[in-house]
């Protein structure tokens, strides 16, 4: 027998499970109905388990126990999402309001006049004049407490990876991503007087930016301090005193605002660095352009829990944009997940995913949706 001999056979045997698969999907969506009717969940977990430990007992060969496990439990995974859509077509969609950045009275970041985060809140509010907190967690706090309409945060760098503080906030704090703006960061080196470079004793700023100017840094040989914010930084270079000769990683616009002297420009790694921002707010808002949903969970710890989590929306046709993981703090070596995707709130299969994970997960929860840039 030849090789086309082989493959025609494969064919053939595909064709003979699709039309198997159909017919057990057509069964499911009996199922779902019957779920619908006598008020059902679709995820029965003892049935579940039933099916994979008698697919295994049924392999017959050790080596492919684990595969035909695998087919099986994405098999079964196909079904619910089915069966959710079924469960869910009538399901009335979630209420909301539509954000009225035009309309915010009092909106909210971290930092001082010139940092970067007033300049994502001007892209989103324009001439509204930002409150400038502390830090990053009195900002969530001001928008739970509804002290701030909106509050603006970063929350990832092209090169320097994500800002951790803020995904751990959002753990915190009961609040919703109604929108994210992108800003472009350039940073200079900037001291009180006219020192040369050789000269800088100390660099202050925040560790993003510090991250963002690694090569610069060391090439200089330079000592740094991280400080809470660029603009911060840059303002307590500003009242120090000369013989400090200390510097600041800022803005060049935060440096001319409070008179510094630019000893370098243009010293992020990379010539296009930018920085993603996140808007949050008390309620729930969605945008009539937002195409992206931004959620957290926890897996359990079972074999193919994160593949059988990423199937899920590849079945569901849903681009995954973003995945971070974060410790839960409680000396278990556990995360959490938070995933941005592609999506609209009002698209049926996006209802019958958000089920899906909250029937299916140890812990899960929507944190937004927005326009994705």
């Amino acid at each position: 027998m030849d090789l086309q001999q082989l493959r025609n056979g494969i064919d053939d045997i595909d064709s003979e499970i699709l039309t198997l698969f159909m017919k057990r999907m057509a069964i499911c969506r009996d199922v779902a109905e019957y779920k619908r009717l006598h008020n059902m969940p679709v995820f029965q977990g003892g049935r579940e388990q039933q099916i994979i430990d008698r697919i295994r007992a049924l392999t017959g060969d050790p080596e492919l126990e684990a595969g035909t496990a695998a087919l099986f439990t994405s098999i079964m995974d196909i079904s619910k999402i089915l069966q959710n859509r079924k469960l869910l077509s009538d399901s009335p969609d979630y209420r909301f309001t539509v954000p009225d950045f035009a309309g915010a009275k009092h909106i909210g970041c971290q930092g001082t006049s010139g940092a970067n985060s007033e300049t994502a809140a001007k892209k989103l509010f324009g001439d509204i004049q930002p409150i400038f907190y502390k830090t990053f967690e009195d900002v969530f706090a001001a928008v739970q407490a509804g002290e701030l309409d909106f509050g603006v945060l970063p929350v990832h760098n092209s090169t320097a990876g994500s800002v951790s503080s803020t995904y751990d906030l959002m753990a915190k704090y009961s609040v919703y991503t109604v929108s994210e703006v992108c800003v472009d960061i350039n940073h200079c080196l900037a001291a009180k007087t006219d020192i040369a470079e050789s000269e800088v004793t100390t660099v202050y700023s925040h560790p993003q930016a510090i991250a963002q100017c690694c090569d610069y840094l060391t090439a200089q040989g330079m000592k740094t301090s991280e400080y809470g914010n660029t603009a911060t930084a840059a303002a307590m270079v500003a009242e120090s005193d000369p013989s400090e000769k200390i510097a600041a990683i800022c803005s060049v616009d935060c440096a001319e605002k409070l008179g510094l002297h630019i000893i370098a420009r243009d010293i992020t790694d990379c010539a296009l660095n930018r920085t993603r921002f996140v808007c949050i707010s008390r309620e729930l808002q969605v945008s009539e352009e937002s195409d992206a949903i931004s959620v957290m969970l926890k897996i359990p710890h079972t074999e193919g829990s994160l593949y059988r989590l990423l199937t899920k929306f590849y079945v569901n046709g849903m681009n995954l944009l973003r995945i971070e993981s974060r410790p839960i703090k409680d000396g278990s070596f556990d995360v959490v997940f938070y995933l941005d995707f592609s999506g609209r709130i009002d698209d049926p299969s996006v209802k019958a995913l958000m089920n899906d994970l909250a029937e299916n997960l140890e812990y899960f929860r929507f944190l937004g949706t927005f326009k994705s840039e």
